[in-house]
Formats: structure tokens, sequence, C-alpha cells
């Protein structure tokens, strides 16, 4: 009995000593001990993580960056930048020869024994993916996919019609998610009426498990972050997450598309080249998967910032209504190319995504090997690195009255000239950005343009407080955005 007190004591002796001698490499020792930055994240990755576990993380980096400038170590092996410089030398296109900043694992690939996807991937297998992914997101395919897309919005105005008869305030969050849900259901997967979810006015119970995966995985990054990978592995082998069973339901879902014909969806380039690339089923669920959850949800919470941006700014809303009545003349000529020529709503959309930006956090990087330069600042190999989108949308070096919305700021008004327009990068930089950026911006004109046309749009009381409060989790977990909804009489 005694021997066993004794090994306890020595035990806890050498754990406290382990953890004593990493705090103090950490402060005095480690490659990044110069960063500035507060002396509990320069110590451990414990207020890191802490912080990330509630969904304050984006907001509390935006703090530091206030108070540090535009780079701080926010935990002993991380840094987060702030400026324009910083997302082309981390993101953006590398010279030959030149190492890209590779991904950080910790993030996009928690479980090692999933197939690469187009997320993931390193240099080469990225760029293959990507060629094959970019057939379903080329203009070619926007034309090809019009109808599709242009039905499910002309479906979104006509169930408001019928929802507003019975009640004027509407929560535009459902709505929003019901239709970008049911587009990408079908773009992906060739399921005609998508998921369902607009023609029965609800959300498909796939659409609440992959709401659930998202919050989960951002909870496992944070656990990685604290040196759980290894439970953290065995609990999604277990099958336990909802990850697993959204994976399994796109994995259902993939083998009924590959046994379909040419159709210009997102997926068509991926099958056509399936046996030369060696893409098996898995492989392309989980290519599927990342494009689901990145072409729905993202499209779905920039509509809502969108909304709650413009119904709290009334003149600004005016200015919209305007351009877009103005337009056109009747439903039918609101379409995806013509909603290109709405230079107002463009910057609309432009400062909502600074405002309320869909991926509020960061997306990690990690120096190359031999280190690299970021914004004229060393960062020694393997450090992680990346600029929190919420906190350098919203940093007065680069931005004059950071927290108003002001889409003028877009059209080249003199009281915003000095504001850097490039600090801003809702779809990143570089060989790795977002595939489906035209195609968002084009889906996110066409149903707000078909919003504005048909209706005027009131803020419910109880929707009033909408950004208060609300966190991140990869991206927002937002409360109802009820709206009063009045049909426009022509």
């Amino acid at each position: 009995m005694v021997g066993l007190v004794e090994l306890a004591r020595n035990g806890l002796v050498l754990g406290a000593v382990y953890v004593i001698g990493q705090i103090l490499y950490n402060l005095f020792l480690h490659p990044l001990r110069k960063y500035p930055g507060p002396l509990a994240y320069r110590m451990s990755v414990i207020p890191r993580s802490w912080y990330q576990l509630q969904g304050l993380l984006p907001f509390e980096v935006d703090k530091l960056h206030k108070r540090y400038g535009p780079v701080v170590r926010v935990a002993p092996n991380e840094l987060a930048f702030s400026s324009p410089q910083a997302w082309r030398d981390i993101y953006g296109h590398k010279k030959s020869g030149e190492e890209e900043f590779p991904k950080y694992d910790g993030v996009y690939k928690i479980f090692d024994w999933l197939p690469t996807s187009v997320i993931n991937a390193d240099r080469q297998d990225h760029g293959t993916l990507r060629r094959q992914m970019s057939h379903g997101f080329s203009d070619r395919s926007m034309r090809e996919q019009e109808p599709i897309i242009g039905s499910y919005v002309d479906l979104l105005v006509s169930r408001l019609r019928d929802a507003v008869k019975v009640n004027s305030s509407q929560n535009l969050r459902e709505w929003y998610n019901y239709t970008t849900f049911d587009i990408i259901g079908d773009l992906s997967f060739g399921v005609d009426g998508g998921f369902g979810c607009l023609a029965n006015s609800d959300y498909h119970p796939w659409i609440k498990l992959i709401s659930k995966a998202i919050h989960q995985n951002a909870i496992i990054q944070g656990l990685i972050r604290l040196g759980l990978r290894r439970p953290i592995g065995w609990i999604g082998k277990s099958g336990m997450l909802a990850e697993n069973r959204n994976r399994a339901i796109v994995w259902e879902k993939v083998g009924q598309r590959m046994q379909g014909g040419e159709r210009p969806d997102f997926l068509e380039g991926l099958l056509r080249k399936k046996e030369e690339l060696k893409l098996d089923q898995a492989a392309v669920t989980v290519n599927a998967t990342v494009l689901i959850i990145a072409g729905s949800e993202t499209t779905a919470t920039l509509l809502s910032g969108a909304t709650f941006l413009l119904t709290t700014h009334p003149e600004v809303l005016h200015k919209l209504e305007q351009e877009v009545r103005s337009a056109f003349k009747s439903d039918e000529e609101i379409t995806l190319s013509s909603v290109s020529n709405l230079t107002y709503m463009l910057a609309c959309l432009n400062e909502s995504l600074r405002r309320y930006p869909p991926v509020v956090g960061s997306l990690p990087r990690q120096a190359p090997k031999g280190g690299a330069m970021v914004d004229g600042k060393f960062v020694p190999e393997g450090n992680i690195v990346s600029l929190y989108q919420y906190a350098v949308n919203h940093d007065a070096h680069y931005w004059n009255e950071p927290y108003k919305f002001a889409p003028e700021r877009w059209l080249g008004d003199s009281n915003y000239k000095s504001d850097q327009l490039d600090a801003m990068q809702s779809f990143s930089v570089g060989p790795r950005n977002c595939i489906g950026k035209n195609l968002a911006y084009a889906e996110m004109r066409l149903i707000l343009a078909k919003i504005v046309y048909n209706f005027d749009m009131t803020l419910a009381d109880d929707s009033r407080g909408w950004l208060d409060d609300q966190r991140a989790y990869i991206v927002w977990e937002k409360p109802a955005l009820n709206v009063h909804l009045k049909p426009v009489v022509r």
C-alpha cells in the first residue's frame, strides 16, 4: 500500500514537472516566443481551446488583434494574422519551386482512415480533383443548371406567398435553408425536388444531421488541440458521431447517382473519370459531403445575415428595392444572368459578407519545411498560421467604420476611399479558393432579388437582437430570423 502511495506521489510530481517544463519552454525557448500575445495563450493551448469549445474564438481573436496588432500568438504553436498581405502569403499561389503552406490536419484530416477529398488533398491530388470538379461549376454548367436553380427559387416565392396568408411573420432562416439544401440536393445527386424541404416546408431529417455534424466537428477540433486526437479517432471509428451517420446517407445517395446517366451536376466530372483517377464510391462520397455542406449552409447563412442587416438599415433596403423593382417588369425577367447587372445588390452582398462572414473562423495552415515569411514576419517550420475572417473584416487598419453596414464602401464612396477591399477574402485566395464562388454569388443574387421584388420586408420585434450573443462553431449558430413579409401589389 505504501508503495502504491509513493508511486502515485512520484507520478504527480513528474507530471507537475513536465507541465511546468512545457510552460517554461513555451515562454522562453519556443520558436514563436518573440511574438506578442496574452501570457496564458503563450503558456498553453487551453485558453484557445476553451474559447473554441464555447463558440467564441473568432470574437476573442478579434479582441486580441485590437490589443496586440496584426499578428498575435493565440496558442504556443499558432499565430493569427490580420492583413491583406497575409492572405497572399499563406494561401496564395506560389512561385515554381516554392512550397505551399500545407493544411493543418487537426482541422482538415481529423480521421486519417477516410479517403482524400478536394479539401485536404496534397498539391498534386488537389489539382487533379479540382480540375474534374470544376466542370460542374463552369459557365456552361451554370447555364444548364439555371432552370433547376430557378425552379427552386420560384417555389420559395410561391410557398412564402401561401405562408404569409396565414402569418405575415416568417422565419427566413428556415426558408433560406430549405431552398439552398434543395438546390444542392438536386445539383449533387440529381434528386428531383432536392430534399423536399420547400415542398414540405420543413427540414429533411438529413439536414438536421448535417447541422449536428458541423457543431460536433468544431468541438472535435478544439479537443484535438488539447491532445485528444487518439480518443477522438476511436470515437470516430466506433460510428458514434453524427458525421458517421451523415456519411452513410451520402454513400447511399452517391451510389444511386453513380447508376444514373450524364447530368450537368457537381459530381459528373468526378464520375466521368472515376476509373482513371481510381475513385471508388468512398472517395466520391467524401467529396460529395464537402460539396453539400459548403454549397448550402454557407449560402443560407449569408442570406440570413444580409436580410437582418438590410431590415435594420431601412435606407439601404429602400435603395435596393428601387434598384431591383426598376430593373425588372416581371418575375420571369429575374434570372441568374440578369441579376448580375444589379450593382447595388452586389455591394449589399459584399458588405454582408464582410460584416457577417459565413465561415467566421480560420482556415489553418502550417509553415512549410524551412519556414516562410508571412507579412514580413518569419514563421518557423510546422507552426500553425491563419487569418480569422471576422477579425480581419473588422480591423480598423483596413476599414473605415468597420462595424458600420455601408454597401457604399464597395461603390467607390469617398468616405471609404482608404478601405483596403482585398482584406476581405470570403472565398479565400490562391489555388485552393472556393470552387463555387461564382455559383454562390449568382444564387445569392437570384434569391435575394426575388424576395425583394416580391415582398416588402420588416424585421419582427422578436428578432431585433438577432446578432446579439450568436456563437460560431465553424459557421454561425443562428436563432430564428422572423421577418414580416407583405406581398408587393402590381
